[in-house]
């Protein structure tokens, strides 16, 4: 078991929209500092004690921070995010997700070798299942956008510097995780922006979406980064694991959910624009393995998530209004 308490984590991409959740989950436990890596700066998160704005690529720069940090641990969430985005830019997410998985792996071999290692993935890689199934670690790739393809490759990287390099590296697969913070570009904050600029009268009462023919296991992220914790507590040297409900929901009902939720009527519409050039229709998980050995569950309803999701978007208007 590593323990934290008392110990720096270094993490890259910490001001995304994942990063400034899991600074607050390792400062609950104790952390002594939290040391973030990356572009935009910590603006939200004031629990990231130290920051270094660089880029993945900038080896130099990036061996220097981790060695400075001297971490227990290191936590690699830098990268491009969106399988729509890297539609449009496939080359863009080959070289964040694949190069800069590769930069990280070799700075972490050279500045910190005995620092546990956790590689975030993604349940894209395994493209779709079978309706009514749940996808364990074993099953294998089937990814359908540059994006999964990336994280494909990227997945099978660390795995190599564990087994070459003797790195104590963990492989997380999340699956569809959202929440408080989270850019529009993707599908709930998306749709909650645009309920709360219709009940301000900003726009016209009806909300524009993608592809709903789908079912996604999806989670909160604030439980998702203590899924991350708990993998770097107790997850297996060289382990991959799940983070998902490991149950699906139709997003034809999330959407219905939240525009039950809206102050005023809005009606549906499918905006081609939206649609990606290829989905995946079912993907659930099975979380069995990072329940058994590090005793992780998701406890945040989705209802919940997505009722911050919507007070989130109306709170932002308020304040530019």
């Amino acid at each position: 078991m590593l323990v934290l308490k008392d110990r720096n984590v270094f993490v890259t991409g910490a001001a995304g929209f994942v990063g400034p959740h899991l600074a607050r989950a390792l400062v609950s436990r104790g952390v002594r500092e939290v040391h973030g890596y990356g572009l935009g700066g910590p603006v939200s998160a004031p629990e990231i004690a130290r920051w270094t704005e660089a880029q993945l690529s900038d080896d130099a720069a990036l061996r220097a921070a981790i060695a400075a940090a001297q971490p227990a641990a290191i936590v690699h969430l830098a990268g491009q995010s969106s399988a729509a985005r890297s539609f449009e830019a496939p080359e863009e997410t080959f070289r964040a997700n694949v190069a800069g998985t590769w930069s990280l792996l070799e700075a972490a071999r050279e500045a910190a070798p005995d620092a546990r290692v956790l590689i975030v993935g993604t349940s894209e890689v395994y493209g779709p299942c079978a309706p009514g199934t749940r996808l364990a670690e074993d099953a294998p790739f089937r990814p359908v956008s540059p994006y999964a393809l990336s994280k494909a490759a990227a997945d099978q990287l660390a795995a190599s510097f564990g087994t070459s390099f003797g790195l104590d590296v963990v492989r997380a697969r999340p699956f569809g995780h959202t929440g408080p913070g989270q850019t529009p570009r993707f599908v709930i904050p998306g749709w909650a922006e645009q309920v709360a600029r219709i009940e301000r009268g900003e726009l016209e009462p009806v909300l524009r979406v993608g592809n709903l023919e789908v079912t996604r296991d999806l989670s909160d992220v604030r439980d998702i980064v203590e899924g991350y914790c708990a993998l770097l507590e107790r997850g297996n040297r060289g382990g991959v694991y799940n983070l998902c409900r490991g149950e699906g929901v139709k997003l034809t009902d999330v959407l219905a959910a939240l525009v039950a939720a809206s102050r005023v009527p809005v009606k549906v519409e499918v905006d081609p624009a939206r649609l990606r050039p290829a989905d995946v229709p079912y993907l659930v998980g099975d979380p069995s393995r990072a329940m058994a050995d590090c005793g992780w569950s998701t406890r945040l309803p989705i209802e919940r998530t997505m009722a911050d999701v919507l007070e989130e978007w109306r709170a932002k208007g308020n304040a530019r209004a």
